[in-house]
Formats: structure tokens, C-alpha cells, sequence
């Protein structure tokens, strides 16, 4: 058995998020001056939390908020930040650059809708579904792998020793409703702690990769109307993943939070941009 933590945070804000422009993966800007004021705060509140593990999009606006997260930690002193395109948000093709309302149209003029129209040039909603497949198999073999080689070199028979501990109760919603299914959440033993940066749809579809593919049901505390919905700039998303030998495919997953953004509360910002 293995078990590790799985943080997914969005990237900041850009100046094409706030002007509602699509970015995809052709338009490479970088974070705005909030954008870089949500990625400080996102790093404040992961400031105590143990990664062994930190990778993100290549994509300039994810590099800089994993960059800003980390330099925050406290706790994480070189680790390396590992940039894996497998991470890019959903490819728009022509739509790239322009407004999301104008994405909206040509969904209607065609007889679709968002999000499920793709732009000429652009991903279906399947092949980012595949890449974060993939990315997710590949993260549970990677801890599948060192957790083995750790029993290698096992404490003989006082057994293994799990490399970290998290404590979950920063990834709790301090509302009675979401606290009153978590009151066991102290800290838990793991194999890993993986850090993920990346974006707004191509997150979604990795949720929702979970829940379709993977049968994964969110617990009746949080709420249904946040599960699929956009994360906001830096929304972070808490996972425990749990792993039996052979069966990476059928992954134990526990939700601890969904799109969180409380660290934003000080920032005179609208956290609830749609654009990606």
C-alpha cells in the first residue's frame, strides 16, 4: 500500500483573465501584479506544508506561481520544480486570444455548446481528459516505484518508515458544514507529497476524470454546485490518493477540499474568473 497527497493549485491571475480573454495554450502571458499577489498568498497558506514532490505547466502563468508557491515554503528547501507539458491548459485553436463570449458564439453557431465545443485547431475535452490520465498514472507509478525501493532498504521489523506527514487541517473549510466531516483530519502518514500547478479547464477535466472514470464521489459536505466548476486564480484543490500494488487504476481518492480561495480574502480582487 501506498499513499500520498495530491495539492492542485491554479495558476494566478493574468491580464488576459481579467480582460476575459481565452489563453489556452498559444498565448504565454505572464501573471499580472495580482496574479503575483494571489501566488504569494496561495505560497503564505502552503508556507507549512511539506511537498517532496513539485511539478507544473510549462506555460509561463503556472511556472510563476509554482516559483512564487515554493519560494514561500518553509519546508521544502530543494526540491525541484519538474515542468511537464502534460499540464497545459486545453489547446482553443483559433479561438485562442479572443473573448470568451466570442468562444460562446461560435459554439452557437455550430449547435454545441461551451464547454464541450472544440475550435478548429483546438483539444476535444477527451484528449485533455487523456493527458490528465496519463499524468495521473504517471504520478501513482512514480510513488508506486520509490515507495518499493524504500522497502528495500525497510527498518527491518519495526517496518517501513513513511517519508512525511501532513497535517490536513490548513485544506479544511472552516465552515461547521465542511468541519463536522472532518474531525479525524489530523496528521496522516505518506509515501509522498505532490505539489501541481497547472490551469482552469484542463483541471476540471482532470476532476472530472475522477469522478466519471475513476467512480470518485465527492463527500456530501462539499458542496455539488463548486465540483466542476472553474477554479479560481490559485484555487487549491486537497487529495489523499491511496495505492494497492497492481492497481493504480483503481486508486483510493479522498477529497479534503475543492477550489479553495479563502487565502485570497485580503486581495481587492474578483476570485471568480471563468477564463482560462
Amino acid at each position: 500500500m501506498a499513499r500520498f497527497a495530491l495539492t492542485i493549485v491554479r495558476h494566478g491571475e493574468t491580464r488576459y483573465n481579467k480582460e476575459k480573454l481565452l489563453q489556452g495554450q498559444g498565448i504565454d502571458e505572464p501573471l499580472s501584479e495580482m496574479g503575483f499577489m494571489q501566488a504569494e498568498a496561495a505560497g503564505r497558506y502552503l508556507s507549512d506544508v511539506r511537498f517532496t514532490h513539485v511539478f507544473s505547466s510549462d506555460l509561463i502563468r503556472a511556472k510563476q506561481t509554482a516559483c512564487t508557491i515554493m519560494k514561500n515554503n518553509k519546508l521544502s528547501d530543494g526540491i525541484k520544480i519538474n515542468y511537464d507539458a502534460r499540464l497545459r491548459e486545453r489547446k482553443y485553436g483559433i479561438a485562442e486570444g479572443q473573448p470568451l463570449s466570442e468562444l460562446k458564439t461560435m459554439a452557437k453557431k455550430s449547435g454545441e455548446q461551451c464547454p464541450s465545443y472544440t475550435p478548429p485547431g483546438g483539444e476535444t475535452l477527451e484528449q485533455v481528459r487523456v493527458r490528465a490520465k496519463d499524468f495521473f498514472e504517471f504520478l501513482c507509478l512514480m510513488v508506486m516505484d520509490e515507495t518499493s525501493a524504500n522497502d528495500q532498504t525497510a527498518l527491518g521489523a519495526a517496518g517501513r518508515e513513511r517519508v512525511t506527514t501532513v497535517d490536513l487541517s490548513p485544506f479544511i473549510n472552516h465552515s461547521s458544514e465542511i468541519q463536522a466531516g472532518c474531525q479525524d483530519n489530523s496528521d496522516v502518514a505518506l509515501d509522498a507529497s505532490i505539489l501541481l500547478v497547472s490551469h482552469g479547464a484542463y483541471m476540471r477535466n482532470w476532476i472530472k476524470y475522477f469522478v466519471e472514470d475513476l467512480l470518485f464521489m465527492f463527500p456530501p459536505e462539499l458542496k455539488k454546485s463548486r465540483e466542476l466548476s472553474v477554479s479560481p486564480n490559485t484555487g487549491i484543490s486537497h487529495f489523499i490518493i491511496s495505492l494497492k500494488p497492481g492497481e493504480i487504476n483503481k486508486p483510493g481518492i479522498r477529497c479534503i477540499c475543492i477550489n479553495r480561495h479563502d487565502h485570497l480574502a485580503d486581495l481587492i480582487a474578483d476570485t471568480s474568473h471563468y477564463v482560462v
